[in-house]
């Protein structure tokens, strides 16, 4: 394969692809298992899957089956995944003094769907500075609850652990098989992880532009559009998400009805929060009510906002679909929002973005009723929480089939490098040669 030759989509798609194969055949050995315990190829596989894409389903307890060198491997690969395999392969070359090729300005441009090519190298060490900045400080914070019950060494590495998994919005914890679930009424371990969820989820360029603002003290007005929308979209979603969970299930003596009111409020909004491809939990899915399991599926597919840890079809995405809907019900010719016009590429691009997920989820839950004896809803379930990178379930991770799983790595993949990443890195050459064709136009009746 001459690697000269493939575009950036089909690099992005290959090194996901390479780095989850690697990483599955690193778990595969014997040495990252527990003693007693013992690893098949494709839970290694589904293991690596996971982690490189930020998932946090599991076909093993995380916490028992591994050994202390497994689990160093998965924190690697949930490091690599959050920071992209891009972005910390630009950083090995700035570290050894390599300058970032014309053709690897393009591959950050792409990972991070960035509209220049100027400036890379700063943008590769903004990322890698902040994501392990907010996960230190999610450390120290987690320190105070760990370390107490686990003790000094053992406190620290779930401290450590449980930050980079939290900021990279991978879900994966080496708590035990209840997650945060004893943790449902301790602020600290709640508040540092809604924190770090929310703050991986909503973007580099959010926060650098957050910080230029505040720096300035420029005020809301001066942020970009792209961050007004991502922050407002975030905002909506976790408040109203938070707000109906709490009203669906306030009586619910599985979930909240059994907590205190500070409690239940707490746990609403964690679970508005989490739902947003973190994949901790603090409550048992599978004791959630039907409105509640519709919102989460809502959510999880939502996801968070671009440029960041999360995956999903993107807060923004949804955001321009809803305001697109809206001026057409108006009237309006134009996508408008913040004053400003939405280009028509970018409301393309989320309308292919949307059914290209649908569709893959569809035929997802198709394939999975075809090889499993469960309920529809929990395959649903199961395979939104993949494709959207959520990591959440309704407890049929560990009862996959082997078909299953291959379906399950397949939607965790896509969605962690996008659909629209792979269709891209599949017929770029199509695209490229009927660009400029331009036919005579048509009228269909519509609706």
């Amino acid at each position: 394969m001459d690697f000269h030759r493939l575009n950036s989509a089909q690099i992005i798609a290959l090194g996901f692809a390479g780095v989850i194969l690697l990483g599955g055949c690193l778990l595969w050995l014997p040495v990252c298992a527990a003693p007693g315990e013992q690893t098949t190829f494709i839970d290694a596989l589904f293991t690596a899957a996971t982690s490189v894409c930020v998932t946090g389903l599991v076909t093993v307890t995380t916490a028992a089956h591994w050994s202390l060198l497994g689990k160093c491997v998965i924190l690697i690969l949930i490091q690599l995944g959050g920071l992209g395999v891009i972005a910390v392969s630009m950083s090995i070359f700035l570290l050894v003094g390599r300058r970032i090729t014309l053709k690897g300005r393009r591959l950050i441009q792409e990972a991070y769907n960035l509209d220049t090519l100027s400036g890379m190298a700063d943008v590769v060490k903004k990322i890698v500075a902040c994501t392990l900045g907010a996960e230190a400080l999610g450390a120290v914070c987690y320190a105070f609850a760990f370390v107490p019950r686990f003790g000094w060494a053992q406190g620290i590495w779930q401290s450590v652990f449980t930050s980079v998994s939290a900021f990279c919005n991978a879900g994966i914890d080496i708590l035990g098989e209840d997650s945060l679930a004893p943790y449902v009424g301790n602020l600290l371990v709640n508040g540092t992880t809604m924190a770090l969820i929310i703050s991986g989820g909503l973007g580099f360029l959010v926060w650098w532009d957050l910080y230029r603002v505040a720096k300035g003290r420029l005020g809301w007005r001066r942020l970009k559009v792209h961050s007004k929308l991502a922050v407002t979209a975030t905002g909506i979603l976790v408040l109203g998400g938070g707000i109906l969970f709490l009203v669906f299930e306030y009586g619910n003596p599985e979930t909240l009805g059994g907590l205190s009111l500070t409690d239940k409020i707490q746990a609403a909004l964690f679970q508005s929060v989490t739902t947003r491809t973190a994949g901790f939990f603090t409550i048992d899915q599978s004791c959630f009510g039907d409105a509640s399991m519709v919102l989460t599926l809502f959510l999880m597919f939502t996801g968070g906002s671009p440029m960041g840890t999360a995956g999903g079809v993107k807060t923004t995405t949804l955001a321009i679909l809803i305001l697109t809907v809206a001026a057409y019900l108006k009237g309006k010719s134009d996508t408008e929002v913040f004053n400003r016009k939405i280009r028509e590429e970018n409301i393309r691009t989320g309308i292919v973005v949307i059914i290209l997920g649908f569709t893959v989820l569809l035929i997802s839950a198709a394939a999975l009723s075809l090889t499993m004896d469960a309920s529809f809803i929990d395959m649903i379930f199961e395979a939104v929480s993949a494709l959207g990178t959520a990591g959440l379930t309704r407890g049929i991770t560990g009862d996959l089939t082997l078909v299953g799983k291959v379906i399950i790595i397949l939607d965790m993949y896509l969605g962690r490098i996008g659909p629209i990443t792979l269709a891209t890195a599949i017929v770029m050459r199509s695209r490229r040669a009927n660009q400029n064709v331009h036919l005579a136009e048509e009228n269909i009746l519509i609706g």
